[in-house]
């Protein structure tokens, strides 16, 4: 009966001895935990609410017109300058021609304005002759009439050549008052006609004006990529009737992926430009990417929203705010091409060596 309770109690001793090396496994695993974490912390700062960002440039009509045709497939790839879409350019092609026939009529003023100035000059140096020659006249019968005064006194001619004198003399003044009335309307007819050849010329500028932006507007039926990249988001059918200012497609550009990475403000205290950053892709979590930080947003992400939170009104709750910090990517080129504008990234930045 002994020998049956000491046998019985031999597992129970070695129960109790499995358990505290149990416990022990667990404390010297949960201590290599905290320290290797705490390691970790201590010289990395992480979130996991970032993600892609990339240059998006909207493609815009500039000009209204029905779409021609459609040089492009959605998701493909396009270069800087290439035409994608053409809109019916019949329209603009004829107000163009109406502009340059404009132009044309004004030019013919201009013509018809340097022709009267020619004109006129030639009417100012008659003008000006019949003032010279008049001015001859007067100096003639004036000396005349001054003879003819010494003689009348002595008698040696009569009263009547005398008055006849005096008459000549006053027709020459008035003949020389006239010619210079006349020269001085001839030199103020070219100044006339000079300033309505400005006039002209500004007309004829004005029409310049007017044909450049005819052909301005014409270039628009031409829509062209501005960037080299992915075009996506059509939005444009042929024969679709456009409006000017509507986006038609989207193109995200060649190397322009980056990071942004909403980091608490808390976190910010030792994150500085040039800090490595390592990073991990949702979608590829066994793509290890890497990159440095470019650079802060100047506000937080909540003051550039569509409501931006007022914590004037009196019912003010502390919410740690997110700072969007820009990263940009390092990586090889089929790695990059995998990525995509809005994927989810896990980021850890490197903030001790």
């Amino acid at each position: 009966m002994a020998q049956k309770e000491t046998n019985e109690g031999a597992p129970a001793k070695k129960s109790n001895k499995v358990i505290p090396i149990i416990l022990g496994v667990v404390l010297i695993g949960g201590i290599f935990f905290g320290i290797k974490e705490y390691i970790y912390y201590s010289k990395h700062v992480d979130t996991d609410d970032a993600q892609i960002d990339a240059d998006i440039s909207p493609v815009v009509a500039r000009v209204g017109g029905y779409v021609d045709s459609i040089n492009f497939e959605e998701n493909s790839h396009v270069n800087k300058g290439q035409v994608l879409v053409q809109i019916d350019p019949r329209d603009y092609k004829i107000k163009l021609e109406q502009a340059k026939a404009a132009q044309v009529g004004a030019s013919a003023g201009v013509n018809v304005g340097q022709s009267e100035i020619f004109t006129s000059s030639s009417n100012s140096a008659v003008a000006k002759a019949n003032v010279v020659s008049a001015q001859a006249r007067l100096d003639k019968v004036r000396k005349d009439y001054e003879r003819y005064a010494n003689l009348v006194k002595d008698g040696s001619i009569t009263q009547q050549q005398f008055d006849q004198a005096k008459s000549d003399l006053e027709v020459a003044q008035a003949n020389f008052v006239a010619a210079k009335d006349q020269y001085k309307a001839a030199q103020q007819q070219i100044s006339t006609t000079r300033s309505q050849l400005q006039v002209t010329n500004t007309g004829v500028n004005l029409k310049q004006v007017d044909v450049d932006y005819a052909n301005l507007q014409l270039s628009y039926t031409d829509i062209k990529a501005p960037a080299s990249g992915t075009a996506s988001k059509k939005n444009v059918q042929l024969g679709q009737l456009v409006q000017a200012g509507q986006t038609l497609f989207n193109i995200v550009n060649d190397n322009s992926l980056f990071i942004t990475a909403n980091f608490k403000e808390t976190q910010l205290e030792h994150i500085r430009n040039g800090q490595k950053v390592e990073m991990e892709i949702d979608a590829y979590p066994d793509m290890k990417l890497e990159g440095v930080v470019y650079n802060f947003s100047p506000a937080t992400g909540a003051k550039f929203s569509l409501l931006p939170p007022d914590n004037a009104t009196g019912n003010f709750v502390k919410v740690v705010q997110r700072v969007p910090v820009k990263i940009k990517i390092n990586g090889a080129k089929e790695d990059l091409a995998k990525l995509r504008a809005g994927m989810s990234v896990d980021v850890s930045v490197l903030i001790k060596d």
